[in-house]
């Protein structure tokens, strides 16, 4: 299963940023239906617990209860008071909660090639965002998205005549303080473009947007949510 990177580290946005593999997944039909939530806490509390059974080599936890429908999620590790962002990667083909989750919750964490492995003494300062992705739709150019409302996904052809996709989660340019040109620009280095970028180069970009309902809890929520026998 093919899977991308959302997010960035903290840095100016001129510099070129590594990321995690985002090599053409295949976009997820809009499924959703209206008024209808899929995510959940009890989500990030799946995903902490196959982290925890990862990391202690612990057999892995039971089925869960919520919803096994298929959509493309992300999972998001970000660590201490600051939320520094450990690991996010996740894929944009339909997948069953529960055995995406299963599998993201220790890829992101442990596979993101930005960053080491989440160990055990990083387990208690830890937060896990489940980001289920919804709402597909072609856009009419490289500005037909508004920040704080979409995930945008772009291809292009790179120097070298290759095409390269990269994402980024509703958030994401928010949180960076980015406008969407700036925005477009982060993601044309992220995919790997190395040129000078134009407006000709972003006319070129082939942009899908897309929504996210995005459920955040701490670990002191999971252990909170054990004790009460929540999970």
């Amino acid at each position: 299963m093919a899977a991308s990177c959302c997010g960035v580290k903290k840095q100016k946005l001129n510099n070129s940023m590594p990321a995690v593999c985002c090599n053409g997944s295949s976009v997820h039909p809009n499924n959703h239906k209206n008024g209808y939530t899929v995510a959940t806490s009890e989500m990030c509390n799946f995903c902490f617990d196959v982290l925890h059974s990862h990391l202690y080599n612990y057999e892995p936890p039971k089925v869960p209860c919520f919803t096994n429908d298929s959509y493309p999620l992300f999972v998001t590790w970000k660590t201490g008071r600051d939320r520094r962002l450990r690991g996010c990667i996740g894929t944009f083909s339909a997948t069953n909660l529960h055995s995406g989750l299963r599998e993201y919750a220790v890829t992101s964490a442990m596979k993101d090639s930005r960053f080491s492995p989440i160990t055990k003494d990083e387990f208690p300062r830890l937060h896990c965002s489940v980001s289920i992705l919804t709402h597909f739709e072609e856009a009419n150019d490289y500005l037909d998205w508004e920040v704080g409302i979409h995930g945008i996904r772009i291809e292009f052809i790179n120097e070298k005549g290759h095409k390269k996709t990269a994402t980024y989660l509703p958030e994401v340019a928010v949180e960076q303080g980015w406008d969407r040109i700036q925005t477009i620009d982060s993601l044309l280095r992220k995919g790997g473009l190395k040129g000078h970028i134009t407006n000709e180069v972003r006319r070129s970009i082939r942009l899908t947007r897309y929504r996210s309902e995005k459920i955040t809890i701490s670990y002191s929520d999971y252990v909170g949510s054990k004790q009460n026998g929540h999970v």
